[in-house]
Order: structure tokens, then sequence, then C-alpha cells
């Protein structure tokens, strides 16, 4: 699955796209799966939860992939 997130700030957190996304249901969760390297950003393996992701990033978790652009 892929899905849009669309922000109005210059760049999101990881931990805090992925629960907007409801690709996790908490913040824990976020944390726990990043810092277990089951989260890719832009294609690469990330351990920072708190990676801060702008417009046209990618971030892939359990077969989906979040796409992050501008709201306006």
């Amino acid at each position: 699955m892929v899905k849009e997130l669309s922000i109005k700030e210059k760049y999101i957190r990881l931990d805090s796209a992925l629960k907007l996304a409801g690709f996790v249901g908490t913040g824990g969760h976020a944390k726990t799966v990043v810092q277990s390297g089951e989260v890719k950003v832009n294609g690469e393996i990330c351990l920072q939860r708190g990676k801060k992701l702008y417009k046209n990033d990618t971030a892939e978790y359990a077969g989906n992939t979040l796409f992050i652009k501008n709201a306006g």
C-alpha cells in the first residue's frame, strides 16, 4: 500500500509520520520498529526515530510505503 501524507511544515519526524499514516498505533510502537531496523527512509534502513522527512521523501514499513508531500 502507498499512502501520501501532506505536511504544512518544512518537515515531519519519522515516528510522527508513521503514526499519522496509521502504519503504527502509538509513538512507542514507532520507536520500537524504527530502532529495530524495520523502517527504510528513501530506500535505506533508518534507526533514527526523529529523522526529519521532507517533501518527496519516502518511508517504508511492513510492506507499506509513505510518500511525503506539501499540503499546498
